[in-house]
């Protein structure tokens, strides 16, 4: 999330580029990227040869980027370079002219080609892209105020792509904003990816679900990582990811490689559409999907309409995970309130789909500014268990009131933050007796689940506890008004008397 300092830098990166006679936003965010891109890279470097020199060994130039020796850019016409000089840790001290002219010449068509020819995401979407920044003085500006930020947070790639969306207001266009980081890494934290899974956000936008999914799995699993198969699925077919923004899967396969993940399976691809063909092969979905969306009729899967007659894509995206999973696969999914209570026969049906053939694990809550300044839309997190022969017993729900930020346009840090106790009970909701329904979690039965007409809204189960409140009689309540009135004209009287002797 981007907030004081940080986004007083973006702004003035944004302005730069845009005095420099770039007024495409479009156009200015992509270059603000790939600029931040080159950065990330060589920090990620810097950082690998920081821990060899530490521990005394000698990194494999095989597995590293920037390489001893020359880098052949181009064979025709031949353009060749050293690799130290494609480093930002190398260009950014050059005067303007020289630095400009390096960036455009060689480090620009250098990340550009990042693969090796091989047909990875990386090399797909950044094939057409072109360095627009106008002129050597505003590169060295935008240069040195990226100097000048903290590169330290892991997602920084998509925390500014998250605020630049905004600023040039296209979020919440069609559903679309980037999800909370905070929110992403509690829900990877509830489902727990391993090494065996397959990860599948079929709406990935600037893939935070898998980038957060390659950080749980890395510190969680560094260990069994080692292992040269592991790591050989960590790199290539464990994460997959679908958008049908070309700048989203562009940002996204850029993120993925600042994670160590070369090759992950992200594409350009409409996932409700009869072109998605792709049934029962993912065994963990996580994913925000757009909420105000619709699509035309006619492109939808009909497996998909079968299942829930509908446009609306919050719930044929519901549908979808079902057909994508596989028997035992888990979903996590973001939903707008109303997929919970609506009325319709599609909300009714997917609702029956998830509790009568599936297995309905948990409801969660969340207030409704998590998505401001973007949304105001109130939504929950729905956990399933893909079973296609049903097995729902009880649902689990949790009332979260408080994510760690203000609940405005603001989104200040505050104290409260109900996300630790979310994880914890979840992850403990069968060890301990069942809470009542006055506390923030408990279970529902199924029975009464359908009784309700499926309905899924946490406001149909909690229960309120009323405290009689005793106030003191209207005679008592009176008596102390007349003193207090008589205290007032008692001092109103000396001050009258003071002013009236000057």
């Amino acid at each position: 999330m981007i907030t004081g300092e940080l986004r007083n830098k973006i702004d003035g990166i944004w302005d730069t580029i845009w005095t420099g006679g770039i007024t495409s936003p479009i156009t200015v965010l992509e270059q603000i990227t790939y600029l931040l891109f080159m950065k990330l890279l060589d920090d990620n470097q810097v950082k690998q040869e920081g821990s060899a020199n530490a521990l005394g060994v000698k990194l494999n130039q095989k597995n590293l980027l920037f390489k001893d020796g020359e880098c052949v850019i181009s064979e025709e016409p031949r353009i060749v370079t050293e690799y130290k000089k494609l480093r930002w840790s190398y260009f950014h001290n050059l005067e303007p002219t020289e630095m400009f002219s390096t960036v455009q010449t060689y480090v620009f068509p250098f990340i550009k080609q990042i693969g090796e020819g091989r047909d990875t995401a990386f090399s797909r979407y950044m094939k057409d892209t072109v360095f627009l920044i106008p002129t050597a003085k505003v590169l060295a500006k935008v240069v040195d105020s990226i100097d000048a930020m903290d590169m330290n947070n892991k997602d920084i790639m998509g925390d500014v792509y998250e605020y630049l969306l905004g600023k040039i207001a296209a979020a919440g266009e069609n559903g679309q904003f980037r999800t909370p980081r905070h929110i992403i890494k509690m829900i990877v934290a509830l489902m727990k990816p391993t090494l065996n899974d397959r990860i599948l956000d079929p709406a990935m936008g600037s893939a935070g679900f898998l980038v957060e999914s390659a950080a749980y799995l890395s510190e969680n699993y560094r260990g069994e990582l080692m292992r040269k198969d592991n790591m050989e699925r960590y790199k290539t077919s464990m994460f997959s990811g679908y958008d049908t923004d070309q700048s989203m899967l562009r940002i996204g396969a850029m993120n993925m490689m600042l994670h160590g993940v070369a090759e992950p399976n992200i594409k350009y691809q409409d996932s409700l559409s009869g072109d998605n063909i792709e049934r029962n092969l993912y065994s963990l979905i996580m994913a925000n999907p757009p909420f105000t969306g619709s699509v035309f009729q006619e492109d939808i899967s009909k497996d998909l309409i079968a299942l829930c007659n509908t446009k609306k894509t919050e719930l044929l995206f519901l549908a979808l995970f079902t057909k994508m999973l596989e028997i035992g696969g888990r979903c996590a999914s973001i939903v707008p309130d109303g997929v919970l209570f609506g009325s319709s026969k599609a909300h009714k049906a997917i609702r029956k789909e998830l509790i009568e053939k599936q297995r309905l694990e948990a409801v969660i809550s969340m207030p409704s500014g998590v998505f401001k300044p973007y949304a105001g839309v109130s939504t929950a997190i729905v956990i399933f268990t893909k079973t296609d022969a049903g097995g729902t017993d009880k649902v689990w729900f949790y009332d979260m009131k408080a994510d760690g930020f203000s609940l405005d346009d603001k989104r200040s840090p505050i104290d409260q933050n109900d996300i630790p106790d979310v994880i914890e009970q979840y992850q403990k909701r069968f060890e301990e007796p069942e809470h009542d329904r006055t506390e923030r979690s408990f279970f529902v039965p199924k029975a009464e689940i359908v009784e309700n007409g499926y309905d899924l809204s946490i406001n149909k189960y909690k229960k309120t506890d009323y405290v009689a409140e005793e106030y003191p009689p209207t005679s008592q309540l009176l008596a102390e008004i007349d003193e207090l009135e008589s205290q007032f004209q008692a001092e109103f009287k000396i001050l009258k008397g003071l002013l009236e002797n000057e």
